[in-house]
């Protein structure tokens, strides 16, 4: 039974808006990070928003900002944090240097930034923080707060693991999180002391991330032998025209993915609603089939774990024909979507693959911006795919494409082959069939590789 709005746990979010951020971009980074921590399952009560030089070492925020942010939470506030002295150092961290709150340099508590105070009845319990924390910083904004803190990175992955159906997919985030958990990790109170007998002289802390180290090296195992069978799949298809839809997450690949497929891919209005690489025929079928394949949205600041976790699934876009490049055209912040997606796409060696860009949900869009958008991208496809006239279009354009990379040919198929008629229909657009003595003449087109494998067994 899912939870009501009512019930749902509270959150605040927390932000520096550096000099090199303007401020459309520091709204639109804050207001994905609230739908983030929606998709989590908190409803975002509070944002505290700070203009800094730079990010506080010790705790993010300034002095002031961190009191307004302990209001919200209820917590001690910078009171209830503890420093190190400097050159201090402790087990769990390795260079770290948490140094007080700054007060005054490079900010004004008083008049920057934005901070909303959450109703009494609705304490938040969660500090979500736009920036990757070090555990100084986790540990110093808990004291501070008395909450539970997470970064952004933290939350992508819990999302991701949350949403992980494939073994695959469970194995990927699973090494993401304890990559992610390690360098994070404290000693217990009592856990400084080091262990007597087997593993003499190390302390718990570090015998617990060893266990991280051993359980990391069983996972990546695991996955090389799934990505064994997904290879030799991959190698089944490899003949085929495939088309792989990739973009920014929750930019409505999947919606599109069931339009052209009539496949039961799920849809949900969420960031990261689907994982999974989901490979279908589109439908109607022609001949030769192209296969759609549905690719892991991403996103800024995708924490390279995940990306490096998910190279497998990525490789359906780096082997693909044709990648449509997917975009929100209601979103303002698309073009920026763009470049995340082109650059993640760099990070796996897929920019070279011939691409077009499909800006979805223009259904969204004021008709003088849809003239804005044509004249900004002339090749762009426009469309909703929630429209069965532009998805009816949309799969021409895909048709289109693949047949203007075919070349004619001809084909004399002897009578003791005649197993390979069916396979010439299945990868070539067979234009007449006529017997005689020698057997089955085909006049065909089909694209090169594929016409040279076909003339290679006709001739075996």
């Amino acid at each position: 039974m899912s939870k009501n709005a009512t019930d749902r746990p509270a959150a605040v979010l927390v932000a520096v808006q550096l000099a090199t951020v303007a401020d459309i971009d520091h709204e639109a980074d804050m207001a994905e990070l609230g739908r983030l921590v929606n998709t989590l399952g908190y409803d975002v009560v509070a944002t505290v928003s700070q203009r800094r030089s730079n990010v506080s070492k010790g705790a993010v925020l300034g002095e002031g900002k961190l009191r307004v942010l302990a209001e919200i939470t209820g917590g001690p506030g910078p009171a209830g944090m503890r420093f190190k002295k400097p050159g201090q150092k402790r087990d769990d961290e390795e260079d770290e240097y948490e140094e007080a709150p700054e007060s005054g340099e490079g900010e004004d508590d008083a008049d920057e930034g934005d901070a909303g105070v959450a109703p009494a009845s609705k304490k938040p319990t969660l500090v979500v923080v736009d920036h990757d924390l070090t555990p100084s910083q986790l540990r110093n904004l808990e004291k501070c707060t008395g909450a539970e803190v997470l970064d952004r990175s933290g939350v992508i992955i819990e999302i991701f693991h949350r949403h992980a159906r494939s073994r695959e997919a469970r194995l990927e985030v699973e090494i993401a999180r304890l990559n992610y958990v390690a360098p994070r990790m404290r000693e217990s109170s009592g856990g400084g002391d080091r262990q007597r007998g087997r593993g003499a002289g190390e302390s718990q802390l570090e015998l617990d991330r060893r266990k991280i180290r051993d359980r990391i090296a069983e996972l990546r195992k695991e996955i090389e032998g799934i990505q064994r069978e997904q290879a030799t799949r991959r190698a089944l298809r490899q003949n085929a025209r495939r088309v792989a839809l990739v973009g920014y997450t929750n930019a409505g690949k999947s919606s599109l993915m069931r339009a052209l497929t009539g496949s039961d891919v799920y849809v949900m209005d969420k960031l990261f609603a689907t994982l999974d690489t989901t490979v279908r025929a589109l439908h109607p079928e022609v001949k030769p089939r192209i296969l759609v394949s549905d690719t892991v949205g991403f996103i800024k600041k995708l924490p390279h774990d995940l990306v490096a976790s998910f190279r497998s699934t990525l490789d359906e876009a780096l082997e693909a024909s044709l990648l449509l490049y997917v975009a929100d055209a209601s979103d303002p912040t698309f073009r920026s979507q763009l470049e995340v997606t082109r650059s993640t796409l760099g990070e796996i060696g897929a920019e070279g693959v011939p691409y077009k860009l499909v800006l979805n949900k223009v259904d969204r869009v004021a008709e003088e911006d849809r003239t804005i958008l044509l004249r900004e991208f002339p090749e762009a496809i426009l469309m909703s795919a929630k429209a069965p006239e532009d998805i009816t279009r949309l799969r021409q354009i895909l048709i289109d494409f693949f047949d203007a990379l075919m070349v004619p040919g001809e084909l004399v198929v002897p009578y003791t082959k005649q197993a390979l008629v069916s396979e010439v229909y299945e990868h070539a657009k067979v234009l007449s069939e006529t017997y005689d003595e020698a057997g089955a003449h085909l006049v065909l087109r089909a694209e090169p590789a594929a016409l040279a494998r076909l003339q290679s067994l006709v001739q075996k």
